[in-house]
């Protein structure tokens, strides 16, 4: 649907600063310090918002549906009634499986597996159905040039034409009203947002509009900028802020691209944008639509008609999501019908050293710096639990009890996380491990010690991750340990793979047993 072109490397050049910060008054539990937005962000932050799907896995299942539904109708026919008559031949099954090739490749040659297709009807079935007869043709003279038309069942033939033709219209008729459906709740469309609110801006945003079939819809433009050259509209679309307010923005609703409008010469502007930005989970594009200097076709990614510049692109999307999500809920499946002795042994232990429930949730960071409450078998005394990790267990801490030393040491208390990965999808098997809200480094918050602290939750976190397995786990008394943990972070979410989260998954039993140092 659009082009990807290898980001721009400014990672070096970005030294990003955290942007949330918690606080506590005296005397009361600590709340959140969350930045204002104006009443126009508000206005559009405020609406249900539906999770994406991904034009790239809908065009991908479409295919796989076609492949299913042509082979099946194909070899039933044959089965059901010439290999009854003449015996059954593998010859047959060969020639059904490559129609079904021939045909889904003629598909994609007639540009019928793009989400704007699935959302019309005469041009969608239109070229169906010739690219459907194409194939047809095709195979009888390829039969007539092999002299096979003798041994060819013709009534099979015409049977798999019209059946094969019947059931593929009938499914893009389904396709066709699930796509509508999606698009009318949003989930098709490319939320964006545009940095610049002047004439580039409304250039852009015009640009953006007026194309046909787009997913893009332009939420808003934000611009630092008070003077007569920022807009409090751009062709339509309202000004909902500052640049320093997107980052709030983006964590209250559903934000898919950041576009720049501005010039590519505007270099350290951009730059000191980029450092407030880049711990945002969505792509990051610089527009070139009005520069004067323009590189080859390929440099460019493209919205439609508007060449863009790729900076950065959200992890883990698309295809990688799925696979990431299969991989969660298949192993991490696994893993917890093999955990389930050993937590039922661990539970009888709590419960028979200390009163007080076996479990208790704790507020963590989640994906995108959401809230979620993470699992957790309970190591301390009752009366002294802590659920915000507001004070950080030190070795030999009095709060802990006999038993919790032994299952913090070997991270047994983590495995309750397990129903988190299975149940409640809002953590993975492998990722950044999520901090308690209240994770303090002495006196500062992780965010204040740490820039860019925040992109380690550009990805959903994890039971283990890469900073776990090397050692950087347990205790944080000083910045290095901090440091560390976000820099292996950040190494992870940039090289992820399902091998990578695989061999993490794999070493991680033989660092709890020689790396746990750390583990109080």
């Amino acid at each position: 649907m659009w082009t990807n072109v290898e980001p721009i490397n400014t990672r070096s050049m970005l030294d990003a600063a955290a942007t949330a910060a918690m606080t506590a008054p005296a005397g009361r539990p600590p709340i959140e310090r969350r930045r204002r937005l104006s009443p126009a962000a508000l206005s559009v932050t405020n609406q249900k918002v539906g999770r994406a799907y991904s034009p790239i896995v809908i065009a991908g299942a479409v295919r796989l549906a076609d492949f299913v539904l042509i082979s099946s109708i194909g070899i039933c026919l044959y089965l059901g009634y010439a290999a009854k008559i003449s015996g059954f031949y593998w010859e047959y099954i060969a020639a059904i499986l490559g129609m079904t090739v021939a045909a889904i490749i003629c598909f994609q040659a007639a540009d019928i597996y793009e989400v704007q297709v699935f959302r019309g009807q005469v041009r969608q079935m239109t070229r169906m159905i010739s690219s459907w007869a194409f194939v047809f043709l095709l195979f009888i003279g390829a039969s007539f040039l092999a002299k096979l038309g003798n041994e060819i069942s013709r009534l099979w033939l015409s049977a798999f034409f019209f059946a094969g033709l019947a059931a593929l219209i009938a499914e893009r008729v389904f396709v066709r009203a699930l796509v509508r459906n999606w698009a009318r709740q949003g989930r098709l469309d490319r939320r964006t947002i545009i940095v610049g609110s002047d004439k580039n801006g409304e250039e852009l945003v015009e640009a953006l509009k007026n194309q046909d079939d787009s997913d893009i819809r332009v939420l808003g433009v934000f611009d630092d900028r008070n003077d007569a050259r920022a807009l409090d509209t751009c062709a339509g679309s309202p000004k909902l802020g500052k640049v320093d307010d997107i980052v709030e923005f983006a964590r209250r609703t559903r934000v898919d691209l950041v576009l720049f409008a501005l010039p590519i010469s505007a270099e350290t502007r951009i730059l000191e944008m980029l450092k407030k930005l880049w711990v945002l989970p969505v792509d990051i594009r610089l527009s070139a639509h009005t520069n004067k200097l323009r590189f080859r076709p390929r440099s460019y990614s493209y919205l439609g008609e508007v060449p863009t510049l790729d900076v950065f692109e959200a992890p883990i999307t698309d295809w990688d999501l799925v696979m990431k999500w299969l991989f969660d809920r298949v192993v991490g499946g696994i893993c917890l019908l093999l955990a389930l002795p050993v937590m039922a042994i661990v539970a009888l232990a709590i419960k028979l050293d200390s009163p007080g429930p076996v479990l208790f949730r704790q507020k963590r960071f989640g994906f995108n710096n959401e809230r979620i409450d993470v699992f957790k078998f309970r190591s301390l005394y009752h009366h002294q639990a802590d659920p915000t990790a507001s004070k950080v267990v030190t070795k030999n801490d009095p709060r802990v009890t006999r038993v919790g030393r032994f299952i913090r040491k070997t991270s047994l208390d983590e495995l309750p996380q397990l129903f988190n990965v299975v149940f409640k999808g809002n953590l993975s098997l492998v990722g950044p491990r999520p901090h308690a809200v209240q994770g303090k480094l002495q006196s500062r918050l992780f965010d204040e010690a740490v820039d860019g602290y925040f992109a380690r939750h550009r990805v959903k976190p994890g039971i283990t991750g890469w900073a776990q397995i090397n050692g950087w786990r347990g205790e944080i008394d000083n910045e290095e340990k901090i440091q560390k943990r976000v820099e292996f972070d950040l190494y992870y979410i940039e090289n992820w793979s399902v091998l990578f989260d695989l061999y993490i998954l794999l070493k991680t039993p033989l660092a709890l047993m020689t790396k746990s140092e750390n583990a109080y």
